[in-house]
Order: C-alpha cells, then sequence, then structure tokens
C-alpha cells in the first residue's frame, strides 16, 4: 500500500518513536514538582522546548505545547483578540485558511466582532496588497497560513506580515503544512503548528507568541505553559515531537529536492494520459511534496475508493469538509472545478517507482469512473439559440456532465441554461466554462433551485 496523504498526517518518524519510548521512563512525573522525577522531567520538557524554538526560529519562552495544532489555533487567535480589544474586533483571514482558523473567525463573528476574508487567485495566493488594503485603525488581528493544505501553494507571508508590522497589526500564521520543510520568514507575530503533520505524534500542537504581542489567554488561566495552554503536559509526546521536527529538518533539503521532482513529474504527465485535467495550485510557489489536480466528470470520493483499491492513500477536495456535501472552501475560492479533485502528498522516502504505479494505474481508473457515469464526448455543431437542461436532483458531476453534453446542441453565441440544486454545481459550472474556454454569464434564482447560464464561445 502506497501511503499518499502525509498532509492529512504523516506516518510516526523513527526518531519521534525512538524518543517516545526513550522518555516515557523518564518524563512520566510532574515537571513542576522539585523532587528528583520531577526535575528529570523538567529537563526533558526544557530541552523539548529548545529544540522546537530552534526549529521554529523564536525564543523558548515564546513557545508553548499544546494538546493539538486545532487547539493552537484557537487559543492564538482568542489570545491575541482578547489582548487587542482595546484597539478594536476587527479580525483577518485569507479565503483559503485552514478549517480551524474560519471557524475561530466564525466564532468571533458570533460574538459581534467583523471579520474580512482576503480572496485569493486562481493559484490559491492572496495579493499582498490586497491583504494590506484590508487592514483597518479597528484591526486587532491578522492571519494568513504559512502554506495551503489542499494545494500547497506558499503564501507571500514575509510581504504581508511587513504590512502588518508597519500598521501595527499582529500576524498570526498558521505553519502546520510548512513547518517541516523550514522556518517560517518574515516579521510575524503568533505562529502555530502541529505534530503528527511532521512525523511526531498526535495531541501536540506548538503555539508561539512574540515578546511584545499583547496577549490575554483565553477562559480560565493554568498556571502550566505560561498560562497558554491548560493541563498537565504529556511530555514523553512532546519530546518525540520537537525530536522528529529537528529530524525532518536535516532531511529538507535533499527530501524536498527528489520529492519536488517526482511531484513535477505527476504535474507534468497526469494532464497527459487523462484527458479534460486541470493541475491546481501554484506550480512555482509550492511545498515540494504536494500536488492536486481536478478531473472534470468524475466524482472524487468514487476515484478515492478505486485508488485505495488499486493500493494507494489519497485525499480528495479537503480533509476537513470530506464527511460533507459541501465543496471544498479552497477550491471554491480559487474558482477551480471541485468534483474530480485529487490531493497528492508524498511521504520521506517516497520510491519513485511507487509514484511510477500511480500513474500507470490513475488513467484506467478515471476512465472507469467517467464511462460509469456517462461522461460525454464534447464537440457538435448544433444550430439552437438556447437549450434548457433539467439537472434537478442530479448531484454533481451530473450537473457538469448534462452541460457538457448540451454545449454541442447550440451555436456559437448560442445558450445553455442549467437549472440544478446541487450546491456544488455554483462552484464546478463557471469552473468548466472556464477550463472549456466557454463564456460563464452568471446565475439567477429558477423556481426550484438556480438556473446557470453558458454561452458557448467555440
Amino acid at each position: 500500500m502506497s501511503y499518499f496523504d502525509v498532509a492529512s498526517s504523516a506516518p510516526l518518524h523513527p526518531v519521534a518513536r525512538q524518543a517516545l519510548m526513550a522518555s516515557l521512563d523518564e518524563g512520566w512525573a510532574d515537571p513542576a514538582r522539585l523532587y528528583r522525577e520531577g526535575r528529570r522531567a523538567r529537563l526533558l520538557l526544557d530541552a523539548a522546548r529548545e529544540a522546537a524554538a530552534d526549529s521554529v526560529g523564536c525564543r523558548p519562552d515564546e513557545l508553548v505545547f499544546t494538546s493539538s495544532g486545532t487547539r493552537a489555533v484557537h487559543s492564538g487567535i482568542a489570545g491575541a483578540l482578547a489582548g487587542r480589544r482595546r484597539v478594536g474586533d476587527h479580525l483577518i483571514v485569507s479565503a483559503v485558511e485552514h478549517s480551524s482558523v474560519l471557524h475561530s473567525a466564525a466564532a468571533h463573528e458570533v460574538d459581534g466582532g467583523a471579520v474580512t476574508e482576503v480572496p485569493v487567485d486562481r493559484g490559491g495566493a492572496v495579493d499582498p496588497d490586497a491583504y494590506a488594503a484590508a487592514l483597518r485603525a479597528d484591526t486587532a488581528l491578522a492571519c494568513l497560513q504559512s502554506a495551503n493544505h489542499e494545494v500547497g501553494t506558499e503564501q507571500p507571508v514575509a510581504e504581508v506580515a511587513a504590512a502588518c508590522r508597519a500598521a501595527g497589526v499582529p500576524l498570526l500564521v498558521d505553519a502546520a503544512q510548512s513547518l517541516p520543510w523550514g522556518p517560517v520568514e518574515g516579521d510575524w507575530s503568533l505562529l502555530t503548528g502541529s505534530a503528527h503533520k511532521w512525523g511526531g505524534p498526535s495531541g501536540v500542537g506548538l503555539l508561539v507568541v512574540r515578546k511584545g504581542v499583547r496577549f490575554a489567554p483565553p477562559g480560565a488561566v493554568d498556571e502550566r505553559e505560561s498560562g497558554r495552554a491548560a493541563g498537565f503536559e504529556n511530555i514523553p509526546a512532546v519530546v518525540a515531537a520537537a525530536a522528529s521536527l529537528r529530524a525532518v529538518r536535516a532531511e529538507a533539503a535533499a527530501q524536498g529536492a527528489r520529492l519536488r521532482e517526482l511531484t513535477e513529474r505527476i504535474r507534468a504527465r497526469v494532464p497527459a494520459l487523462v484527458p479534460d485535467v486541470e493541475v491546481v495550485g501554484d506550480p512555482v510557489r509550492r511545498l515540494p511534496h504536494l500536488v492536486t489536480f481536478s478531473c472534470l466528470y468524475v466524482d472524487g470520493e468514487t476515484v478515492l475508493h478505486e485508488l485505495d483499491r488499486a493500493g494507494f492513500s489519497v485525499s480528495s477536495g479537503s480533509s476537513c469538509t470530506s464527511s460533507t456535501l459541501t465543496p471544498s472552501h479552497v477550491l471554491r475560492a480559487m474558482g477551480v472545478v471541485s468534483e474530480g479533485n485529487v490531493r497528492v502528498s508524498l511521504p520521506l522516502g517516497t520510491e519513485e517507482a511507487e509514484v511510477e504505479r500511480f500513474l500507470d494505474v490513475l488513467p484506467g481508473v478515471v476512465r472507469g469512473v467517467r464511462d460509469t457515469l456517462g461522461a460525454p464526448v464534447e464537440g457538435g455543431s448544433g444550430d439552437a439559440d438556447a437549450v434548457t437542461v433539467d439537472a434537478l436532483g442530479m448531484s454533481c458531476p451530473l450537473p457538469v456532465i448534462e452541460l457538457a453534453r448540451a454545449i454541442g446542441r447550440v451555436r456559437v453565441g448560442g445558450t445553455v441554461t442549467v437549472l440544478a440544486d446541487d450546491e456544488v454545481a455554483a462552484v464546478d459550472i463557471p469552473a468548466w466554462c472556464w477550463t472549456r474556454q466557454q463564456e460563464y454569464v452568471g446565475e439567477r434564482p429558477a423556481d426550484r433551485g438556480v438556473a446557470y447560464v453558458v454561452r458557448r464561445s467555440s
């Protein structure tokens, strides 16, 4: 079985396993106690904090360990907003942040706060000037991930951090995906990470709050972890997390170059092997191990199951929304096709032969799913001025398939109206138009569902 989903969770690194087992016998006592066992536990905790801080690029007393990366995000956002409540209640996020950031933003709005969501381009990156333009006199906090978890696009953190610093606004960076590959550049103020993303044990996150940043820990204050993370420290897990982060950093240069060559191979060959595929995400400013592509006229979840049967573990769309019927918020914000989306994120040590076997298997899998769904053969020289397609009650990709079948029945300049009540159609029909070089006219309410209007351009 080839595991290609480290963007969700990486296998436990051998160094993490060794550190975890070794510290189980030494790190069980209360590090706040002064007796021998407590001092041994404290030494382990302090050493782990120093190692993690060195990897992040901060002072040890700026870093605390939390119970997860999500907890680090929630605590970091809530604490920074509370610490700057006299400035205002305005929060800025990008449209492609991890769900933990967006959930915090939604909770802030429910509490009466203001939130601005900065859009991204089709590659998934924010424009630093647009981000700077969102800053206001009452902005309490800005958030920007270092690299996207679904498409791998690296964000211009340094440029955004400079704009935030000039405006006197702290910037929180969710660095969960990029920390294994290097420290985050720029003059950021807060940073979060998650150990299971780099081969550490699950249940360990980190939160960095730079000196001078106003911060008020949410909830009841605990004496542990500088009052910023309540609860007894899981010292063996923390030690393993810090050790594995240092270990993957030592491998990052060599592994990054090797994995980038493999993902470049996927980026180049998948469109050549499989018709009607769009590789999404920035082709240059991206994580070295992650590549995402969308296949027209297939259901991503079905593709996942078929690839699983063939021995490949991959992800489709957003790992955070795969259990819902709504499209990935990242792909929606980028304006790319959300159905038929496959995310491949390669672990350290992935063999070239595994990637070649994936490329051998993928075309047959997609072809089989398309045949089952009745994917269209596009083209034709129809002469109708307008055609209406009833796709009510159909789930994507079926409305898009019906659109592709109908486009050949109208003349160039004619229109196809698709009636659909599937929420995903609002993302995939405009995206289909972009990929197939047809004109998306717009949408309007219908008696049932929504009417999406497309004009044939070629």
